[in-house]
């Protein structure tokens, strides 16, 4: 196995054993009817849920389009199931702040598989994950106005999942 300098073997196993995902969030809802997050409250969301699973990180972090960083062991988690952690902490944030509307949520998930847009660190790399959390007053139409089908229709079924909820 061939090592970058100043790393050792178990470092290079550990990085080829963990995933990484960047999220961002999408908030298509009125500020009248539901608050809308700040970066920091966006990501306490993701803190708080995944300190409870062993092996996963999350941290904010400083880019204009992602804003939250959540690393996990792929031996134990599929993007999916990390996406789906997602919305359930979404949901359950979410729920209480207006009893009688509930956005809505649309997790959708594509592995990057062309180059870097930016030499950013916090740039999204070439596989790994970018995730959009979303919340909407109606999922179907926001997939339609981005045109979800026929973005994903081309891709194969291991780089991409949408999770509602």
């Amino acid at each position: 196995m061939q090592l970058q300098s100043g790393h050792n073997e178990s470092s290079a196993v550990i990085l080829k054993s963990t995933a990484r995902m960047l999220l961002s969030h999408n908030f298509d809802v009125s500020p009248d009817i539901l608050p809308e997050l700040s970066r920091e409250e966006f990501t306490k969301i993701f803190e708080d849920v995944f300190k409870n699973f062993k092996g996963m990180q999350c941290r904010q972090i400083s880019h204009p389009h992602w804003i939250t960083e959540v690393l996990f062991p792929i031996a134990d988690f599929s993007p999916e199931q990390v996406g789906q952690l997602c919305a359930q902490a979404m949901s359950t944030q979410r729920q209480p702040l207006n009893k009688e509307f509930i956005p809505e949520i649309l997790v959708l998930g594509g592995m990057k598989t062309t180059p870097p847009t930016s030499n950013s660190p916090n740039a999204l790399q070439p596989q790994e994950w970018g995730v959009d959390i979303v919340e909407t007053l109606s999922g179907a139409t926001f997939l339609q106005t981005i045109s979800w089908d026929a973005t994903v229709a081309s891709k194969p079924s291991d780089q991409i999942f949408k999770v509602e909820l």
